[in-house]
């Protein structure tokens, strides 16, 4: 497979030790309504000082229950929604700031491909004209952006002759999401968020699109986010996993450390939860018992003390600590901080009690 070279001048301008992405006390919260007359029911904290970075060239795994704000945050970097506090960095320059990179640059950098194929295209455009929207909104001549589209299609799959002049309607899932892909390496970005992308596609579709996205992040020297609720497609297409429970990242690290050496009890619960063809291997217990708690009203302390089978009064009254497992390794739990109080401080889970 053969795609078109990424065209960026300023491409890894702060070198390869430089994140891609940082992103520093990032924070949204939304106003609820509720009662009479839609008064205000408080506020729901979607996302609650967030932190992470994302190398170039890596894909990070997004991880967590629905509503755990996975999506939001994907959101919010794109700037679909505002956020309400935070600093979002891209390749060394301030996102939306003076000086720095502007929106309507960094969204062109960062494309986004959403779960609902049918739903993010507009079934008044063919194919060709839908890849090609972007670029043209960015001043390309009408027919070297055809020409582009043309060339991406094949990138992802899709033969121009066969497709160029299809709609949306005409088309299966899976082609549909090439689709989606394709616009948005039509925009030559450097770091494509992927949001539940592969989770509507039946499994051998599914198997096909990843593969799709490992060729293209290889040929074209891109960078993922990749968001799924999959462990086992995360665990796949990741070099770094990230781990969010209620607003908040609770682990991160590489894929095989955190699925293997996991750090934080919330962790260990998804990954138990883990269909397995193994009858050996099949789970009896579940760590995670019960409904995550209202995130307008989240409990104090470690969010996750409600339904963790190891807390202790520690873990109610006092928010835990970025703690690290190894340099690369980091999750934020009363265990694995050796003065945290907690009566396993700094042993981390028993990992040998739990695989019993």
């Amino acid at each position: 497979m053969h795609a078109p070279a990424p065209m960026h001048d300023d491409a890894d301008r702060g070198g390869p030790k430089q994140p891609l992405l940082s992103v520093e006390g990032l924070v949204k919260h939304f106003k609820s309504k509720s009662g009479f007359l839609n008064r205000s029911g408080g506020v729901v904290r979607a996302v609650d000082n967030v932190g992470f970075s994302i190398r170039k060239g890596e894909t990070l795994g997004v991880v967590g229950e629905s509503g755990c704000g996975k999506s939001t945050t994907a959101r919010v970097l794109m700037h679909l929604i505002e956020p309400d506090a935070g600093q979002i960095t891209f390749d060394g320059d301030p996102v939306g700031h003076p000086g720095g990179v502007s929106l309507r640059d960094i969204r062109r950098q960062m494309q986004m491909v959403f779960q609902d194929s049918y739903s993010s295209l507009n079934p008044r455009l063919s194919i060709r004209d839908t890849i090609a929207f972007g670029p043209k909104a960015q001043g390309v001549p009408a027919r070297q952006a055809a020409e582009q589209a043309d060339r991406i299609m094949e990138s992802v799959g899709l033969t121009a002759r066969s497709f160029a002049h299809r709609y949306p309607h005409e088309l299966s899932g899976g082609q549909r999401q090439r689709v989606n892909i394709a616009r948005a390496l039509a925009m030559e970005p450097r770091l494509l968020i992927l949001d539940e992308a592969v989770s509507a596609l039946d499994k051998s579709v599914e198997a096909q699109v990843l593969n799709l996205l490992v060729d293209l992040k290889n040929d074209m020297a891109l960078t993922y986010m990749f968001i799924s609720h999959d462990l086992n497609v995360v665990r796949y297409i990741s070099d770094r996993v990230m781990v969010m429970y209620l607003g908040e990242v609770v682990e991160i690290g590489p894929v095989e450390d955190v699925f293997n050496k996991t750090g934080h009890p919330y962790t260990s619960g998804l990954i138990a939860a883990m269909p397995s063809l193994d009858p050996d291997r099949r789970t009896t217990r579940s760590l995670l018992e019960g409904d995550p708690p209202n995130p307008i009203d989240p409990p104090t302390g470690c969010r996750f003390h409600t339904r963790c089978p190891f807390a202790e009064v520690v873990c109610k009254s006092t928010k835990p600590r970025a703690a690290a497992l190894k340099p690369d390794h980091v999750t934020v739990c009363h265990m694995a901080d050796p003065l945290s109080g907690h009566k396993r401080a700094g042993m981390g889970l028993p990992h040998k009690e739990l695989a019993e």
